[in-house]
């Protein structure tokens, strides 16, 4: 779903099936354009134009399921995604079983046209179970989920930015060999980490253009005790990090004036005006911050509803469907109309079209849109009715079907 700054509903797409999901809806660069991308359903990626038309679709290679806590775009025009991959292990000697299993983090670089494995990383073979903070079915889920791999960025130097929940740390890895360059944070931390700069339960560790690393922290909102420091709450912070003295301090820290506790999910996305936009994941809130912290907007989704994470984009839709509208005869001279157009985002204005025949309509009349559906009420006494979409400068951008106001289904 996308919604404008009043939070109406811009572009609503329902999801497929009783048990379907989307996650990361999110606009990103492919091909040097801007499209619409987010994870459909179960291990299938999509990739959207500005029409709506899906131009991509492709799936994790080598037989695996992908996940959904990355879908990223790189420079080079591959997408990174997550893969959570099952390993049998015996962890008896940790509270589990003699034949369990440990989940491991995977990332996969595929060829977005062929699918093409490009790259695929292991954490089993370069992270060990000691770093792991995770206990046994701690989730839910049966095994070990000793890693928990939920974001995945493209650094400066095109190595790659892996953040893993379950060992509070970041990890740069060598693009090529899959070699680990440094941890920060965690318990195997390369890094001296200054007052404040420790995370716990972190997601999404981007490399900003300044060089500095952002990271919202969920911090010591799920299991009590375990985190290695006395911050209560979630947030959005901005870390320097320092590689050649190997130190990192907080340079940053984006909270929110009723302390959220984001279990789980969350982003701090790094807008090109300077300004923070942070989602507090099952928190349910969203918000958009200044540089220096100060709190400009705030939005909250209704209880019931989850989301993974929320983000701020500057988004042109042009649907090649038509608007849609129905209509209510109140009487034999008026018309009451509702109209919309899922996905337009350059509407200004409805113009509303009557006449004897469906082929030979003139304008009554228009009004401003209000939102995501426009109502309105026409004094007609002709049969057909249809609206017309008018752009910012007066151009026509489409038409409704003309509709016989006077027919009985």
């Amino acid at each position: 779903m996308i919604v404008d700054n009043e939070g109406q509903v811009v572009w609503f797409r329902p999801l497929q099936g009783r048990f379907g999901r989307a996650h990361n809806l999110k606009v990103q660069n492919y091909r040097g354009k801007s499209v619409l991308t987010w994870m459909d359903g179960v291990n299938e990626y999509v990739i959207f134009d500005h029409s709506y038309r899906e131009i991509a679709r492709l799936s994790a290679g080598n037989d695996r399921n992908g996940d959904h806590h990355e879908f990223l775009i790189s420079p080079q025009d591959t997408a990174l995604i997550t893969v959570y991959s099952p390993v049998p292990r015996d962890l008896s000697s940790i509270g589990g079983l003699e034949n369990d299993r440990v989940w491991q983090g995977m990332v996969q670089e595929l060829d977005i046209e062929s699918g093409e494995v490009l790259f695929e990383w292991h954490s089993l073979e370069h992270v060990g179970l000691d770093e792991s903070y995770a206990t046994v079915s701690q989730d839910g889920r049966p095994g070990l989920d000793y890693f928990h791999i939920n974001s995945i960025d493209v650094d400066h130097d095109d190595n790659l930015l892996v953040s893993a929940r379950q060992t509070f740390a970041v990890y740069k890895i060598d693009r090529k060999s899959g070699e680990i360059i440094w941890r920060l944070g965690g318990k195997k931390s390369d890094f001296s980490m200054g007052p404040g700069s420790r995370c716990s339960f972190q997601h999404d560790a981007r490399r900003l253009p300044d060089g500095t690393i952002s990271i919202f922290d969920n911090g010591n909102t799920v299991f009590h005790g375990l985190v290695p420091r006395a911050v209560e709450g979630s947030r959005g912070i901005v870390l320097d990090v320092d590689e050649k003295k190997m130190k990192v301090s907080l340079l940053r820290e984006y909270t929110h004036p009723n302390t959220q506790y984001a279990d789980a999910s969350g982003n701090a996305q790094l807008l090109p005006n300077s300004n923070v936009f942070v989602g507090w994941g099952r928190a349910l809130h969203f918000s958009e911050f200044s540089h220096d912290g100060k709190l400009l907007f705030d939005g909250k989704l209704p209880t019931g509803n989850r989301s993974y994470r929320y983000f701020r984009f500057e988004w042109s839709g042009y649907p090649t469907n038509r608007p849609a509208c129905v209509v209510e005869r109140t009487s034999e001279s008026e018309v009451r109309l509702y109209v919309s157009w899922n996905g337009a985002t350059e509407v200004a204005s409805w113009e509303v079209l009557v006449g004897a025949h469906p082929g030979h309509l003139e304008s009554v009349g228009s009004a401003p849109r209000d939102g995501f559906e426009t109502a309105m009420v026409a004094q007609t006494s002709d049969p057909y009715i249809a609206v017309r979409a008018k752009g910012y400068s007066g151009s026509v951008l489409g038409t409704t079907e003309p509709i016989d106001t006077l027919r009985r289904d």
